[in-house]
């Protein structure tokens, strides 16, 4: 799968959510979405080909640097990881 094939699926990942999730994974929807956009804009301004794999990796660093400053309660890094796991079976 191409970058911009994972991130139109991932994006639309994102969109579902809004018609299925309940008010936690909502949050943690949206939480992930910011870091996921936050990695694709970086890769696009920096004019990087990332592969989805490279792009995983990045979006992982900024979640644990985030994890590591208190970001989270426990339950809602678990909706994230929860989310996560499934939007990288789509790469």
């Amino acid at each position: 799968m191409s970058f911009q094939d994972y991130v139109t699926a991932a994006q639309k990942f994102f969109d579902d959510l809004v018609d299925k999730a309940n008010d936690d994974e909502l949050f943690a929807g949206g939480y992930l979405r910011g870091h996921f956009d936050l990695a694709v804009g970086y890769a696009q301004v920096e004019g990087e080909d990332l592969s989805p794999h490279e792009l995983n990796e990045n979006v992982e660093k900024s979640l644990v640097k985030a994890y590591r400053n208190g970001e989270l309660t426990d339950e809602d890094k678990t909706h994230v990881v929860s989310i996560w796991e499934q939007i990288k079976a789509l790469s």
